[in-house]
C-alpha cells in the first residue's frame, strides 16, 4: 500500500506533466487541481510545499522558458513569440520578462542591446567597489581585487551588448550609503538582476537575513524553499553579482566556519565582525 507521501509525489508530478504540456493553454489553478484530483485549496498548498513554487509561478516560468528559446531565433518578433507561448500580447510578455528575468524581452534578445549602464569606483571599510546600475536598479556591486581595468570587464562580461557609461547616480549613491548611514534609516534600494528562477529564489532568501545575523546553507536552503538542496544553493549564493546589499556574506557552515566567498574568506570574515560590531553599538 502505497504512503500519503509517495501518493502526494504522484499527484505533483502528474499535475508537473499536465502543466509542462499544456502551458500555452493557460490552465487555470481548478483545471490543473481537477486533474490530479484535489480540490484547489489542497492542491495550491501541496504544490507549494513540494515545488517550492505556486502553481501560477511554475507556469509563469515554463512560459518565460520557452519565450527564451524563441527569442534566440533571429527572425522571431515580441509579437509572434507573445502569441506562442500563449500570452496575450507583448505588454505580457514584458511584464513576465521584468518581473523573472530582470530585463525586457528585447534586452534578453539583444544581450543587453537596449541597456544603458552606468558604473562608478569607489572606497569601502573593505576595499574599492565597483558598482553598477540601469535605471530599474542596481545590477552589479563587486569588491575590487585586482585593477580596476579588470573588475570592469567582469561587469561588461555580464552585459556584452549593453552600453556604458562610467558615471554616478542616485541610485549608486543610495547603495553606498551602506557602509556610512544608520542601517536602519537607510532608502530603499530597487535591484535590477538576471538570473535563472532558482538562483532568484535564493537572493530572494539572501536578503531576509538581517544585518549581523547568521544563518547556515541548509537553513537557507528551507527558507528558499528547496530543504536539502545545500549544494545547488551553494552554487547559487556563488553566483551573487550584487555584494552586500544581497548579504551572502551572512550565511556561514553548519560547522561554524565562515566558508566560501566569491570576494575572499578574510573579507567575509571581517564583514561580519564588522556588522556584529554595528549592532553592538546600536543597541542590537
Amino acid at each position: 500500500m502505497k504512503t500519503q507521501a509517495a501518493l502526494n509525489y504522484e499527484r505533483i508530478a502528474a499535475a508537473i506533466a499536465y502543466i509542462h504540456r499544456h502551458f500555452r493553454q493557460n490552465p487555470d489553478l481548478d483545471v490543473v487541481a481537477g486533474h490530479v484530483h484535489l480540490s484547489p485549496f489542497h492542491f495550491q498548498k501541496l504544490f507549494q510545499d513540494w515545488a517550492g513554487v505556486s502553481p501560477k509561478q511554475f507556469l509563469q516560468y515554463l512560459r518565460v522558458d520557452y519565450a527564451k528559446q524563441l527569442l534566440q531565433q533571429p527572425e522571431a518578433s515580441l509579437f509572434s513569440v507573445a502569441q506562442d507561448a500563449g500570452l496575450s500580447g507583448t505588454g505580457r510578455l514584458h511584464d513576465l520578462f521584468v518581473k523573472i528575468e530582470g530585463m525586457t524581452p528585447g534586452e534578453y534578445k539583444h544581450g543587453g542591446q537596449d541597456l544603458h549602464i552606468q558604473f562608478s569606483l569607489a572606497d569601502s571599510p573593505f576595499g574599492d567597489v565597483l558598482v553598477a546600475s540601469t535605471t530599474q536598479g542596481i545590477c552589479h556591486l563587486s569588491f575590487i581585487d585586482e585593477d580596476e581595468e579588470a573588475a570592469i570587464v567582469q561587469l561588461t562580461a555580464r552585459f556584452p551588448q549593453a552600453r556604458f557609461t562610467r558615471a554616478s547616480d542616485a541610485l549608486q549613491e543610495a547603495a553606498l550609503s551602506i557602509f556610512t548611514q544608520d542601517w536602519r534609516n537607510r532608502p530603499q534600494l530597487k535591484l535590477h538582476l538576471r538570473g535563472t528562477p532558482f538562483q532568484l529564489k535564493v537572493w530572494q532568501a539572501l536578503l531576509h537575513i538581517p544585518e549581523g545575523r547568521l544563518t547556515t546553507y541548509s537553513q537557507l536552503a528551507e527558507e528558499a524553499g528547496y530543504p536539502g538542496a545545500s549544494r545547488a544553493v551553494g552554487t547559487a549564493i556563488g553566483r551573487n553579482p550584487v555584494a552586500w546589499l544581497i548579504p551572502c556574506h551572512r550565511v556561514i557552515r553548519a560547522t561554524g566556519e565562515t566558508g566560501e566567498y566569491f570576494w575572499g574568506s578574510a573579507r567575509k570574515q571581517a564583514i561580519i565582525g564588522w556588522e556584529a560590531a554595528r549592532q553592538a553599538a546600536e543597541g542590537f
